[in-house]
């Protein structure tokens, strides 16, 4: 199978390094020849890097290399089955590129975007054939995260969305099939872990260390909600957030943080600029602070802050299926494969309980009378029913 890849930057190169591994002849395009020469030169590394440690042989990396080119002209992606886009997250320039691509590719060519949070409608509708026109979200980097969100735009032909999912399986991926949504399953869902964990520190009552701690010790996340927005990036989480709030109407549920924007404003963008919510040395090594004073109840609060943060994770993830985003099985491998969480939400659902899930919302409805804390119908309608998500 003939693959061409649109943009050679972290997220393009991953993609053309999956479908290579996979047996797959690559073509990686790039206008800039310079941001190609990097892709080569970084791929070279990844890869003597796996048979450095054995996990790979020579051969193999051999084999691998000898299945991607590098090209210059959006022409040399004629012969291509399947292309996917990875360039900069902006619905015209998409659009332009899928108008002049469809020009060069045969009419059995999917035309595939890794969009994050775009519309795929949208983008389909620049095309004399949208029916080709699919949504392939993977998860950076490519090589190592093993979710993949297949996004089919309304016009997009049930052919399509077979051949796509197929495709994407055969490459080794778990796949999950979401509805054209803002923010799709996974940047939708997420919400809450970041614009919770900022809720909570605006209003004093805790400290990033303190939030990022309890989100570990207790929930189990490899990383804490600050130490994610600093490895992400303030710039690209506080846009992607704010890009989901407009999208949804401005839903206070997706309302940005003034203390994320400020930081992004100041330049404060993480570890790539040396300074987010934590400081970092050249290397992007965490420095570490001399003292952090802990609160009194510590531990209480903490479980107060897991418990908020947990409760406005599941509601999101129970909205996600009640309106009909993606099946409940596809929800949890997106959180649990796509972002790493310890745990599915529905299945962490059902194992605090609905009756803990409802009582936690309403308590926060009852203090803020926000309609950012309310109730998932789902939730409730579960709870009086006595059903589970997957008992």
């Amino acid at each position: 199978m003939n693959i061409g890849i649109i943009g050679s930057g972290t997220m393009g190169s991953g993609i053309a390094q999956v479908a290579a591994t996979s047996g797959c002849k690559v073509k990686l395009f790039d206008t800039n020849q310079a941001a190609l020469d990097k892709a080569r030169v970084a791929l070279e590394k990844i890869l003597a890097r796996l048979v450095e440690k054995g996990r790979i042989v020579t051969s193999e990396k051999d084999r691998i290399q000898a299945n991607i080119s590098y090209v210059e002209t959006l022409k040399d992606l004629s012969d291509s089955n399947l292309t996917i886009e990875a360039i900069v997250e902006n619905l015209e320039i998409k659009k332009n590129l899928f108008s002049e691509l469809e020009s060069y590719v045969s009419d059995a060519c999917i035309i595939a975007s890794n969009t994050s949070s775009l519309s795929i409608a949208s983008i389909a509708s620049s095309l004399q054939k949208p029916e080709r026109c699919i949504g392939i979200h993977f998860f950076n980097p490519a090589p190592l995260m093993k979710l993949v969100e297949v996004v089919p735009a309304i016009q997009t032909s049930q052919e399509v969305l077979e051949t796509s999912v197929k495709i994407i399986k055969d490459w080794k991926k778990t796949v999950a099939v979401a509805k054209d949504t803002p923010g799709f399953i996974v940047n939708r869902v997420a919400r809450p872990f970041y614009g919770e964990a900022l809720r909570i520190y605006e209003e004093g009552i805790a400290s990033f260390e303190t939030i990022d701690s309890a989100m570990k010790n207790i929930g189990g996340f490899r990383m804490g909600p600050f130490e994610l927005m600093d490895f992400i990036g303030n710039d690209v989480n506080y846009t992607v957030t704010e890009t989901v709030f407009t999208a949804f109407y401005f839903d206070p549920r997706y309302k940005p943080a003034f203390t994320q924007k400020r930081f992004t404003e100041a330049g404060y963008l993480g570890r790539k600029s040396g300074k987010g919510y934590y400081d970092y040395d050249k290397n992007g090594h965490l420095i570490q602070r001399d003292s952090v004073i802990q609160p009194e109840n510590e531990e209480p609060l903490k479980q107060l802050i897991f418990n908020r943060i947990l409760v406005m994770l599941i509601n999101e993830a129970a909205d996600a299926l009640f309106l009909n985003i993606a099946s409940a099985e596809d929800i949890d491998n997106a959180m649990t494969k796509g972002v790493n969480y310890p745990k599915g939400l529905l299945a962490w659902a059902d194992e605090k309980g609905m009756d803990w899930c409802v009582s936690k919302m309403d308590e926060l409805y009852n203090e803020y009378h926000e309609d950012r804390y309310r109730c998932s119908p789902l939730l409730r309608k579960m709870n009086n029913e006595n059903k589970t998500f997957f008992k």
